[in-house]
């Protein structure tokens, strides 16, 4: 009876360790922005959105100018990442992909970009050039309240500016669809 009991305890004990190593492996990050295009990131969160939720918007940039969606972007048009997004010119070489997603009222009111970054090494390097420079920027046409700046997956940098109540739908929508989702930066921009 001693010995029974003793190999029913081993073997659920044995049980219960291989259940536990198990459940920390299937819980591994993984890169669930896989096989996915810069437009396909913004949108995922843009259709996670209820209908009243929802604003007037336009993508991409100023050759590629989409209405109701977001849309590809010319990263390798430096200036137009920086008037147009406030990604650093100088900085556009380490992309590969992007797409924008603007509420069609104002940039100011709600701008939003997914960026590829060629090299997952580069991804840290990306978000804090973007980060200082949408911080130096001189703003027109009223202030944007809050920056958010996100690494989802390995290679994506994501960023959005405009309107607190704006952005903060938009990060809660990004979270909800992108688990590798990572915030970066929160930033007061009414300073």
């Amino acid at each position: 009876m001693k010995k029974l009991l003793a190999m029913m305890l081993t073997l659920t004990l044995a049980f219960g360790i291989t259940a536990c190593g198990g459940a920390g492996d299937s819980g591994a990050a993984k890169d669930d922005t896989e096989g996915k295009k810069a437009v396909d990131i913004l949108t995922d969160v843009w259709a996670a959105y209820e209908e009243d939720e929802k604003f007037a918007l336009s993508g991409g940039d100023y050759e590629n100018m989409v209405s109701d969606a977001p849309g590809a972007i010319n990263v390798a048009d430096g200036e137009a990442l920086d008037s147009l997004l406030g990604f650093p010119a100088d900085q556009a070489g380490l992309l590969d992909d992007g797409a924008s997603m603007m509420h069609m009222m104002n940039q100011n009111t709600f701008t939003a970009a997914a960026y590829h970054v060629a090299e997952a090494g580069d991804v840290t390097t990306v978000a804090d050039a973007l980060k200082e420079n949408i911080m130096n920027r001189q703003w027109m046409c009223g202030f944007p309240d809050d920056l958010v700046i996100y690494s989802v997956g390995t290679n994506y940098v994501v960023a959005a500016f405009g309107a607190e109540e704006v952005v903060d739908s938009f990060e809660g929508h990004l979270e909800e669809v992108f688990a590798s989702a990572e915030n970066l930066y929160d930033e007061d921009l009414t300073f």
